[in-house]
């Protein structure tokens, strides 16, 4: 793809009513973590349905490791577009002190952020609420201490369309990359092992969401190279494109 350009910040129509933590009767500005993968996108859903206008996507790439579950920052900018939310990307070493500074940022420039939403399942409450609290703003957890099974049912009724990018080696093979995750995955998911969690919360895959409800075009992966390293296989996506809907 050429350059993308980032959008410019919208309103954003509510779709069903989900009741989180806020007790607001008023639409307030969110930010979310984004990382491109299926817990971020629902939860931005999530957020959504609960009458929070997204204020911007918020995307940080660790310089003091690469990743596993961590994409060409090309892909971040495509899914931005497509979704229609302006999108800040940052590199950082402390993930705490640069998500700070990203949400001071726009507060200085007259953004009112009022909340901030988390992907995570099981892991990381501390530091999310500590980086809250210091910003002097909500915390939103969607997704907290749900059951996995009861997740990626509602990702796949939703009608989210997410591949796998990633694979934790020894526990699925490189000709998991690239497959969509439907009812299909969870089947063969469960033929080839059962203790693997359908969210993939203990690392073993990643994903990436290519389309759903929240997407005005949808990214096509058109080409891509399964690559090895730091015991994953990861898919080195190097082809693809926004479409319309």
């Amino acid at each position: 793809m050429g350059n993308l350009r980032q959008p410019k910040p919208r309103s954003i129509t509510p779709y069903n009513q989900y009741t989180m933590n806020s007790s607001a009767t008023s639409p307030n500005n969110a930010v979310v973590s984004w990382t491109g993968g299926k817990d971020g996108c629902l939860s931005c859903y999530k957020a959504m349905n609960d009458g929070y206008n997204i204020a911007h996507l918020l995307h940080f790439t660790n310089l003091n490791r690469t990743g596993s579950h961590e994409l060409n920052p090309a892909l971040i900018r495509a899914q931005a577009l497509a979704i229609g939310l302006p999108l800040l990307q940052r590199d950082f070493y402390s993930y705490e002190t640069e998500f700070k500074k990203a949400v001071r940022e726009l507060q200085s420039r007259g953004g009112k952020i009022d909340a901030a939403v988390f992907g995570h399942i099981q892991t990381h409450r501390p530091l999310v609420e500590r980086i809250c609290r210091d910003l002097e703003i909500d915390l939103l957890l969607p997704l907290w201490k749900r059951s996995s099974g009861e997740i990626i049912s509602e990702i796949i009724k939703a009608g989210f369309e997410v591949i796998v990018v990633s694979v934790k080696e020894g526990l699925l093979g490189r000709e998991w990359l690239g497959r969509r995750i439907d009812g299909q995955f969870l089947k063969d998911l469960e033929k080839a092992s059962g203790s693997i969690d359908p969210c993939g919360e203990n690392g073993e895959f990643h994903s990436f969401v290519c389309n759903g409800p929240i997407f005005k075009k949808k990214i096509v992966v058109s080409a891509g190279d399964p690559v090895c390293r730091e015991g994953y296989w990861f898919l080195k996506i190097r082809d693809f494109s926004l479409q319309e809907k």
